[in-house]
């Protein structure tokens, strides 16, 4: 019976030459995604003061002028407020992602797993044929944090879930993205816990998923359709059964 208990990147590269390879936007965008992760993962609680907005630079290696438009981004979904000369500070959010219900149990996280492999290889695929330049860096550098983080044996959800979302983003499709920010929290749920698993079984193991990244960029910049869309789901099969020990749960009515 599977039991799953529910509840920086330091390369030294500089923030001002990762944005010459980068739009702005790109870049708040996975800053927004990064702090958004954080906020959900109870990483900052509710009401909490956010580091200021030197060190919150320094941490993601983005300029202040990138991290002030992600966080406009997060003021406007309810996620962070201001108070005047304090800084910013987060909230719960109010409101639980439009259409899906809160994640409550391990069918839950299997079922989400069952949906992501239904609409994520079909984006891997499309990304091979639609990909340009600018998202495929954006893919690239969420690889790059997973690699930094696998090297000090850590898993980032964060670099995770960003991985994924560009690869919907590459695929040209706002209902496949649409689809994967809306599932934004439950996949979260998942990913750490995946990656909860990952870190117990040792350096191995974070390396494996890591291989199995990479592979899919890999098919995605080379333009491979077929394989882009083979190794995701692969991928997204390999996560399920490792965190649920090859057990999965019945889902009958």
């Amino acid at each position: 019976m599977v039991k799953v208990l529910m509840a920086q990147d330091k390369s030294g590269s500089s923030p001002v030459k990762d944005q010459t390879k980068k739009p702005r936007v790109a870049l708040a965008d996975r800053v927004y995604h990064s702090l958004y992760s954080r906020i959900t993962n109870g990483e900052y609680a509710p009401n909490s003061k956010l580091p200021p907005e030197n060190i919150l630079a320094t941490d993601l290696e983005v300029s202040r002028p990138v991290l002030r438009t992600a966080l406009e981004k997060l003021r406007e979904e309810g996620l962070v407020y201001s108070r005047q000369g304090a800084g910013s500070y987060v909230r719960a959010a109010k409101h639980a992602p439009l259409g899906f219900a809160k994640v409550e149990t391990l069918a839950d996280i299997q079922r989400c797993y069952e949906f992501r492999l239904t609409i994520e290889p079909e984006a891997a695929s499309l990304a091979a044929t639609r990909h340009n330049e600018a998202i495929l860096r954006e893919i690239e550098h969420a690889l790059d944090l997973l690699k930094v983080a696998t090297g000090s044996n850590q898993h980032r959800e964060d670099a995770d879930f960003a991985f994924h979302l560009a690869i919907t983003r590459a695929a040209n499709n706002h209902y496949l993205e649409a689809s994967m920010r809306a599932l934004r929290e439950h996949i979260n749920v998942g990913m750490k816990l995946h990656g909860q698993s990952l870190m117990s079984d040792g350096l191995k193991r974070l390396e494996e998923v890591l291989e199995e990244h990479s592979a899919i960029y890999r098919a995605i910049r080379d333009g491979r359709a077929e394989e882009a869309r083979t190794l995701m789901y692969r991928h997204i099969e390999h996560s399920r059964d490792r965190l649920f020990g090859g057990s999965l749960l019945s889902l009958k009515m």
